[in-house]
């Protein structure tokens, strides 16, 4: 039996686990993420969401997630 390794990323400041190499809208979709209502950045880029399933996440990447709020 094969062991499957994960890696380690930083989401919003917490620690996650991850299969290696999973897409940037795999993880989003499983994290239930509305994408047409956050701001993605990965280490510090803010991320074009056309190119989001594109985008392989690596050991020691970090996510920060951005929601927006309306209001005036």
């Amino acid at each position: 039996m094969k062991k499957i390794n994960k890696v380690k990323i930083k989401i919003n400041g917490k620690n996650r686990l991850i299969d290696p190499k999973m897409s940037l809208k795999t993880l989003l979709s499983l994290e239930k993420v509305p994408i047409e209502k956050v701001a993605v950045e990965l280490n510090q880029n803010i991320i074009d969401k056309k190119k989001i399933n594109q985008i392989k996440l690596k050991a020691k990447d970090k996510l920060e997630i951005v929601h927006f709020i309306g209001g005036g």
